[in-house]
């Protein structure tokens, strides 16, 4: 399928955890630098896990009060999180890159995917030396009605200086960038139509009846749930399409393995990969890619 939008790469994914500072600890036995708690004016919270120009944001509800309900052509962030971590925590948003969410928010609407008002928020962040610093984001959203468990917008940075360092992108396990994310659903050519609308990306068809979506930074995959069974080690009988993991490329594996080993925590190798399944990883598979 061609599509006529500029390709957007991965930005970050969004994993809805129940306790914050307990997953936190987990990302930091794997080996990633984990960013201190931030706090949301609508009731999340959240910590970062961050590589050259996208990121991990782990998720949970603070106060659940602020929370403002969604409203017409108004995607409320904080319900839509706060509702999916009710079902189960896991990856439940993805967001590509946007340098005019403006436009994008006018192009979701052309090609009848959402039509929502763009979304613009700021606060504040805590470079290494813990001097504080503005970032501020434009948001749109995009609705895909064939996975309704899944969420779907695009971020434009303002304050990019502030935000990406280099410092925080400095892992342990040597982990260099994020470089897929994994949705699972019965029928993967039933995406197409949305997701090559929202990712301005071709898909193509993969030998395994999935779809594969090349990306500026990173790439989506589609699998159907016998696949995602083999690649993801972890069975799946939801019916609804949803996410359930994403890779990470790392140089070297004999430091991963020793660290996986002495922690005690549960992976398998497979080739060129290290899966950790996300029933070991708060509902989030994690593979470790040679890269």
């Amino acid at each position: 399928m061609t599509t006529t939008s500029e390709p957007r790469g991965l930005d970050h994914l969004v994993i809805g955890v129940a306790d914050l500072d307990a997953a936190g600890a987990f990302y930091a036995d794997l080996g990633f630098r984990v960013g201190a708690r931030n706090r949301h004016p609508w009731g999340t919270e959240n910590r970062i896990v961050q590589f050259p120009g996208a990121f991990l944001e782990l998720i949970t509800v603070g106060d659940a009060t602020l929370i403002p309900p969604h409203a017409p052509r108004q995607f409320s962030f904080g319900a839509f999180v706060r509702d999916v971590l009710a079902q189960g925590e896991g990856m439940s948003m993805l967001v590509l890159e946007s340098r005019d969410s403006a436009g994008d928010a006018e192009s979701f609407r052309s090609a009848g995917i959402g039509d929502f008002e763009p979304f613009f928020f700021e606060r504040q962040a805590r470079r290494p030396d813990g001097s504080e610093v503005r970032v501020a984001f434009s948001l749109a959203f995009a609705e895909n009605r064939t996975a309704p468990e899944c969420g779907f917008f695009v971020c434009q940075q303002h304050e990019p200086q502030n935000f990406w360092n280099p410092a925080f992108q400095q892992h342990e396990n040597g982990a260099s960038g994020l470089s897929a994310v994994f949705l699972v659903a019965q029928e993967p050519a039933a995406q197409t139509a949305f997701l090559s609308a929202f990712s301005g990306a071709e898909s193509f068809a993969t030998p395994e009846g999935g779809l594969r979506l090349p990306l500026p930074r990173g790439r989506l995959e589609v699998l159907t749930p016998g696949a995602a069974e083999t690649v993801l080690d972890g069975e799946s009988r939801r019916q609804q399409a949803h996410f359930a993991g994403f890779a990470v490329t790392v140089p070297d594996f004999e430091p991963l393995r020793q660290r996986l080993l002495e922690r005690g925590i549960a992976h398998r190798q497979e080739g060129a990969r290290f899966v950790v399944p996300g029933s070991a990883a708060f509902g989030c598979a994690i593979i470790f890619e040679r890269g």
